[in-house]
């Protein structure tokens, strides 16, 4: 299997634009955050993590021609990552049914980063430090703030047996945690 660092080469390789990196970035980090929350085996978290990392490695590719996101990613790494990983990544973009935690996870996760660096970049200091839960609560409900970050996806984390704001809370403190990581 690949690591983090192969993968992280890649990403940027195969994507370049710094905004769709950090987005792949952030959605490891939530991915990692929550097999964490799940107490999963460390082989797990890492799993989890690189299937958030990998993601969107097509999107530079199929951004025009969404029909065909996710599975080039599914294509480029059958060699790489296993069923269960690729199923994530097919599930994310809709093209299989999302079935095991690990698809709710991704699905949810997802959407969540652009809504929290949403919420970053509208402060004064256009950092994650400041962002606290009650923020993005009260922009949950503004239609026009992060309107690309799709409010139905996101609370598709109750599959995960999680109330949203728990989801949030925990996303929110992960990209926190690791807030140069992604720039913010």
């Amino acid at each position: 299997m690949m690591d983090r660092m192969q993968a992280l080469v890649l990403i940027e390789e195969r994507i370049g634009n710094r905004n769709l990196v950090n987005h792949c970035v952030a959605t490891e980090i939530i991915m990692e955050a929550l097999a964490r929350h799940f107490d999963l085996p460390q082989d797990d978290v890492e799993r989890w993590a690189l299937t958030g990392l990998l993601h969107d490695l097509d999107y530079a590719e199929t951004a025009e021609d969404f029909e065909r996101h996710g599975v080039v990613t599914a294509e480029l790494l059958a060699d790489e990552l296993d069923e269960e990983m690729l199923h994530a990544i097919l599930a994310h973009a809709d093209k299989v049914p999302r079935e095991s935690r690990i698809d709710i996870a991704l699905y949810a996760a997802d959407p969540t980063t652009g809504f929290i660096v949403a919420a970053a970049l509208v402060r004064p200091d256009k950092s994650l430090a400041g962002v606290e839960l009650r923020s993005l609560k009260k922009r949950w409900k503004e239609k026009a703030f992060a309107r690309g970050a799709n409010r139905e996806q996101m609370a598709t984390c109750e599959g995960l047996g999680m109330a949203r704001d728990d989801f949030l809370q925990l996303a929110l403190a992960a990209m926190q945690g690791r807030a140069g990581d992604i720039g913010l």
